[in-house]
């Protein structure tokens, strides 16, 4: 059995404008140990997918319309607050995408570090710190003794992103959640915080959600990869064939677009148009205005996610791939 099943996951956010389907319908599964990229451009729904998971939706405007995510057995997205409360921050923890903001700043690392052990795990300041301690030093943060009682301001960004990193980790959880880890990080200190991940990850034998917009990052990181796109998951793979063999258009534009792909003096490619507005219904798939296959069938019939070959892993939701055109 997976150590996490989703099925169905239908998130809403009710606003004046309408009802925006932030998620509509996505499935995946992740096995223990395992490492499971989300990409998509903003907006497509990735962080909404996991933040409910997380339990960490604003409700309202947010409802979760539908769905389950079986955790170990537990439904996350049914189980009473003190069952969710006594899962998330122990067995499941994440990073969120901006150190900056996500630190407390009237709080001292030590105090905000510590909190976890304090409610799940019952012990002692005192050993709690010690934990804590030795949890800076394994992200690799020098005078970390010193260190530990420092305001959020006395760190750099990349410091900061390893405090974040060392409270998600402190209780050793079975799955971590990263969102976009390193968005704010300069090109080397990305490099480090993933290879501090990938490190940690072997080290504690947890399974991870990695999400990003940046599909070069999980090339060497990902085990499987899923491509979202306006709610949905439109292309589904082993990480190999999501870039050797992609079959969506928009999985394919996504890869045109990384920079380092580029002829060197060519103008750099970039995906035409606008993600649609989720507050509103779509007709037909969702990436058809923006893409330059789309057929007047693919502008009025909803593609479903269909495997290439009936039982192998690798699924997609495009019309004319499926009809073999593509």
């Amino acid at each position: 059995m997976p150590l996490l099943d989703v099925q169905d996951l239908h998130t809403h956010f009710h606003t004046r404008n309408g009802v925006y389907r932030a998620v509509d319908g996505v499935n995946f599964s992740l096995e223990k140990g395992e490492t499971l990229g989300i990409v998509g451009e903003s907006g497509s729904g990735k962080s909404v997918t996991c933040y409910s998971l997380m339990g960490l939706i604003p409700q309202p405007p947010g409802r979760i319309a539908g769905g389950r995510a079986l955790f170990d057995g537990v439904d996350l997205l049914h189980a009473a607050p003190a069952q969710l409360r006594a899962i998330r921050g122990k067995r499941m923890a994440m990073i969120f995408q901006d150190p900056m903001t996500s630190l407390n700043p009237y709080l001292r690392i030590s105090e905000q570090l510590i909190e976890p052990l304090l409610i799940h795990e019952k012990i002692s300041k005192a050993d709690a710190l010690k934990r804590g301690l030795a949890m800076l030093e394994a992200v690799g943060i020098n005078d970390a003794a010193r260190r530990l009682h420092y305001y959020p301001h006395e760190f750099s960004g990349g410091m900061r992103q390893r405090v974040m990193i060392a409270m998600a980790l402190i209780t050793r959880p079975e799955l971590l959640i990263a969102d976009e880890p390193t968005t704010a990080l300069d090109v080397t200190v990305q490099a480090q915080i993933l290879e501090l991940i990938q490190r940690l990850q072997h080290e504690f034998g947890m399974a991870v959600i990695f999400i990003t917009h940046d599909l070069g990052v999980v090339s060497g990181l990902c085990d499987r990869v899923q491509v979202m796109y306006a709610g949905r998951i439109v292309e589904s793979a082993d990480t190999r064939t999501i870039f050797y063999t992609p079959r969506h258009p928009y999985t394919r534009a996504l890869q045109r677009s990384i920079p380092a792909l580029q002829e060197k003096g060519k103008e750099l490619y970039t995906i035409q148009g606008l993600p649609p507005d989720l507050s509103k219904p779509v007709a037909g798939c969702a990436f058809a205005p923006r893409c330059e296959f789309a057929t007047d069938r693919c502008r009025s019939e909803t593609p479903a996610l269909t495997a290439v070959v009936p039982g192998q892993p690798h699924a997609h939701a495009c019309l004319r791939a499926q009809a073999g055109e593509l």
